[in-house]
């Protein structure tokens, strides 16, 4: 039998998306228009005898970052070695740069053989969050220019993200707000569609009560699902006072020391697939 590995064409991003909802990651259902701009060619495709069997992403970011996830072997094709192959693939793409992950339990070994350090553990919590009160101002992302969004999103992210990050704010099955002080950006939430729980991240806020009443906004009295970085006890905190639980855990981890991010401010990361 052959197999290769190839670039993933945009309906294959789809397809990875597919298979990550079959894993129970529960992805947004129109993430995968978003991914595709990140880096076009960091999504790796494994092909047995012309199938697609396997996947993997290595999105380079900026000159000195790269994030991997996607990381699936479909069951059939499991321990026969195709996975490890992508693996290799992947890290040998982002190849002398610092990267991250977010691993789940299963796996945490084989990366820490790899080399990868664990940060801290993202963990999802889902549920209808409790309603508060609050006189934060929100308004609707969108509505504000690009640059001053972008320029907010850096103290959380190791390097620019702009392609991902106005596709991800422009998609219309999202609902994004940005809390306002003094017209300066002190919270960022967006929510999309999925075909569990609506996902929210991210969730970046100054305060608590900015983030509980982003959470509160975005969410409108629905079940949504959040990734909370255990690293932050003000953002676990807030979701166990919504009233949610946890449900699935991941850890972030780096081949070298972390990013400096204002960790302090994540209470809820962009996304597990692309970081």
């Amino acid at each position: 039998m052959s197999f290769e590995i190839t670039a993933a064409s945009v309906d294959e991003i789809r397809l990875m998306s597919t298979w990550a909802h079959d894993e129970g990651w529960n992805p947004g259902r129109s993430d995968p228009q978003a991914f595709a701009p990140a880096d076009p060619s960091g999504f790796l495709i494994g092909r047995l005898d012309g199938e697609p069997v396997a996947c993997v992403s290595a999105i380079r970011y900026g000159n000195g970052f790269g994030f991997i996830g996607f990381y699936i072997a479909r069951p059939a094709v499991r321990g026969q070695g195709y996975g490890i192959q992508l693996w290799r693939a992947a890290t040998q793409r982002l190849s002398g740069r610092l990267i991250g992950l977010d691993g789940v339990v299963a796996q945490q070994p084989n990366y820490r053989k790899s080399g990868f350090i664990r940060a801290w553990n993202n963990v999802r919590f889902e549920g209808t969050p409790s309603t508060v009160d609050s006189q934060v101002r929100l308004v609707d992302a969108r509505s504000l220019p690009f640059t001053q969004i972008a320029e907010y999103d850096r103290r959380f992210f190791p390097e620019p993200r702009d392609a991902f990050l106005s596709t991800w704010l422009s998609l219309p099955d999202r609902t994004t707000r940005v809390a306002l002080r003094d017209n300066t950006i002190t919270g960022l939430a967006v929510r999309r569609d999925a075909q569990g729980p609506s996902r929210i991240g991210p969730l970046y806020a100054d305060t608590p009560d900015t983030a509980a009443a982003l959470l509160n906004s975005v969410a409108a009295g629905t079940p949504v699902a959040i990734d909370v970085p255990d690293a932050n006890p003000a953002a676990v905190r807030l979701v166990h006072e919504a009233g949610l639980t946890p449900t699935f855990e991941a850890a972030r981890m780096y081949t070298g020391p972390a990013p400096e991010l204002a960790l302090s401010q994540i209470y809820g990361v962009t996304t597990l697939e692309l970081g």
